[in-house]
């Protein structure tokens, strides 16, 4: 006698998709009814709109937008190229553009070009892949030729805090040398005699606009100025600045750091190992306004970049048919003013 198995195997089916035919032929309307009906702003009675979905509901049909967005060459997908999504100011603006573009009804891919420099050429690719209408890139790492690449390819791409020499993007800019100016005034106002610049080996466009800045300014006011590197942007950074700088017989009394994990890792070890105060023995001015700055514990005087304006203004550009290309839109930083800077 044969045994039995006494598990009895299921058969796996697929269950097969739901035509515009079929709902039309359960609503008892037409084949362009149930279109029109689906269709934003097209004609269609309010009787025959609820027979439809009423019928769709029950067969389960769903319309394929990214096959309808490609008969007329837009996927409605739109690509977010982010370079440190774990960095807050980075998180905050995919956060923020994200939430403008899915409400305008865009479908939004977030790509790290994290890790080795091949990452980078491999995200901007996928846009191509996946036929991405546009392509927004937060990080400072992508090659000027793979952006040319997305735009040959008949993208749209919008840099942020990037000024490229080529045609084609659009350009957000925050006004990194204004505000980097405005610290060193703000700390020589304060008092302050020896200035520090503490940034990162990252060399980003933006990290560059601010240290150059920066310098200048203090040149141009006669004074002093120690500037510390010590690795990837990140509190770290302004944590082996400050061991650097502080250490020294003339230690600075002003301190500008690009980034505010820059200034917060300085701030700690400031305090905590050379017991100093703030802002009485060292004036700190950090960039960014992460919430974090302005927790009690650190309370630190920044420069605030207006990410939801930002944002918004991106959602604008993209839902511009006729296009905004090749043309740059400032926004300033503004200071936030705390407690790391003397009155």
């Amino acid at each position: 006698m044969q045994s039995r198995n006494p598990v009895a195997k299921k058969s796996k089916t697929k269950k097969a998709s739901v035509s515009a035919n079929k709902v039309a032929e359960l609503a008892g309307v037409s084949r362009s009814a149930v279109s029109r009906t689906f269709t934003d702003g097209a004609s269609v009675s309010p009787k025959t709109r609820a027979k439809v979905m009423a019928a769709a509901e029950k067969l389960g049909y769903h319309v394929n937008h990214l096959a309808r967005g490609l008969i007329h060459h837009r996927s409605g997908i739109v690509c977010i190229i982010v370079a440190e999504l774990e960095a807050p100011h980075q998180a905050a603006i995919v956060e923020a553009t994200t939430r403008e573009l899915q409400a305008m009804g865009k479908v939004v891919m977030v790509l790290t070009t994290a890790g080795r420099p091949e990452n980078v050429a491999s995200a901007l690719r996928q846009t191509l892949n996946y036929r991405a209408d546009a392509t927004i890139v937060v990080s400072g790492s992508p090659p000027s030729s793979l952006i040319e690449t997305c735009i040959e390819h008949g993208q749209r791409v919008i840099l942020i805090n990037r000024d490229d020499a080529i045609k084609g993007p659009h350009f957000v800019l925050v006004e990194n040398e204004v505000a980097a100016k405005e610290a060193c005034l703000i700390l020589k106002r304060a008092g302050c005699r020896h200035l520090a610049l503490v940034s990162s080996t990252a060399g980003t466009p933006s990290l560059i606009a601010r240290e150059t800045a920066f310098l200048t300014a203090a040149e141009q006011s006669g004074l002093k100025v120690s500037v510390a590197r010590a690795g990837p942007t990140g509190y770290g950074a302004g944590a082996d600045g400050a061991r650097q700088l502080l250490a020294a017989s003339d230690r600075p009394d002003g301190a500008f750091c690009v980034t505010d994990l820059i200034a917060l890792g300085f701030l700690d070890v400031a305090r905590v190992e050379f017991r100093l105060r703030l802002p009485e023995d060292l004036c700190l001015i950090g960039f960014d306004d992460i919430p974090v700055a302005g927790w009690l514990g650190y309370d630190l005087t920044t420069f605030r970049q207006p990410v939801r304006e930002m944002a918004s203004h991106i959602a604008k550009v993209l839902e511009d048919e006729d296009g905004m290309e090749n043309l740059t839109t400032h926004f300033p930083a503004q200071i936030v003013w705390r407690k790391t800077v003397r009155p």
